[in-house]
């Protein structure tokens, strides 16, 4: 294996099976966010009330799809269309837009649903905006693919759907895996906690700002830059096996934090898609950032293992390391040609 002992600068045969066994679950994690993270991206129902009894309808779905899958939505059987479907595509969405009259009845208690879900393998978000103000979320899933539009909005339906929605976005985020996944490489294992935490204030912080509009960004450039960060975190990480002394190395907690604050943009920008509700803003806000944390803890607990055994291995840490560090940046610089070009 020549060309593996080049890249690490050794020539035993210590460096073969580490590098192995991290090549191999990069491939499985590669295929699983390529196979499993794309088309189980949630498609989107959003109903805005113009007028009394009138609404405008966006569909938005992904246009990769599963195979087979005929995923499309169901209005509420009382409304007629106004109008035909126009199609928008936008990168990589197809978007639907069409008006219905739902007469004196107007949207209290319309079912809404979407057919195809067992097929296509993915959940819908509906999103409501009623003329006076009310605003509605939730989602269907393949066991639940109709539901009623309340008399007013419960606390705890909020709650659950947007932590659910942000434990969805965190893990079939693996970009942002592969930078928490970084940390753990970096880092000394008796400071991930205060690293981890770090890197959650941050994001927590431009999350909040940009969801309530404060801070507003582009998304595509946010989405490169973040791409950008995992590559320079590779970078940091064979700096670090190689016993240089890295900057961040030096003030993990500093760093973290300041690499979480452009992530959180990355984030909100989920979340500002589907909007938040009136009257249960700092609600939806707080447990969509809760799921994500969920999911990110859960990421954790996972790896923390295997991890903390390969990194006590003497003959196994550095080149796990190394390794490691070249597939996360090549998956970063993949990430900013295809963001880029997208």
């Amino acid at each position: 294996m020549p060309i593996l002992d080049r890249m690490g600068g050794l020539q035993n045969d210590s460096w073969r099976a580490p590098i192995i066994v991290t090549c191999s679950v990069f491939l499985i994690l590669s295929f699983v966010s390529t196979a499993f993270a794309h088309p189980l991206a949630p498609s989107l129902i959003r109903i805005e009330e113009y007028a009394p009894g009138q609404a405008e309808i966006t569909w938005k779905t992904p246009r990769r799809r599963v195979p087979g899958s005929k995923l499309k939505p169901v209005p509420p059987a009382h409304c007629k269309p106004l109008s035909e479907p126009k199609l928008i595509e936008q990168g990589t969405a197809q978007i639907y837009t069409w008006r219905i009259d739902c007469g004196e009845r107007g949207l209290s208690n319309a079912s809404i649903g979407a057919d195809g879900m067992v097929e296509s393998r993915t959940d819908v978000i509906v999103h409501i905006e009623l003329l006076d103000g009310r605003t509605y979320r939730s989602i269907l899933t393949a066991d639940e693919p109709r539901w009623s539009v309340p008399e007013a909005p419960r606390q705890w339906d909020v709650l659950t759907s947007y932590a659910e929605l942000g434990f969805e976005h965190i893990i079939s985020g693996f970009d942002h895996l592969a930078f928490v996944f970084g940390l753990m490489l970096l880092v000394r294992l008796r400071s991930l906690l205060w690293v981890v935490t770090a890197f959650t204030i941050g994001h927590s912080v431009t999350l909040a700002l940009s969801a309530l509009d404060v801070v507003r960004v582009q998304q595509r450039p946010v989405e490169i830059l973040i791409a950008l960060s995992i590559g320079v975190l590779a970078w940091e990480i064979v700096r670090f096996a190689k016993g240089r002394r890295t900057n961040f190395a030096a003030l993990p907690v500093i760093m973290a934090a300041t690499f979480g604050l452009l992530h959180g943009l990355g984030f909100a920008g989920a979340l500002r898609e589907l909007g938040l509700p009136q009257g249960a803003i700092p609600l939806s806000l707080l447990s969509f950032n809760l799921g994500i944390e969920v999911g990110q803890l859960a990421f954790l607990a996972v790896a923390l293992v295997p991890v903390a055994m390969i990194s006590s291995s003497d003959s196994w840490s550095r080149p796990f390391r190394v390794t490691s560090a070249y597939v996360i940046g090549s998956l970063a610089f993949y990430w900013v040609f295809e963001r880029a070009l997208a």
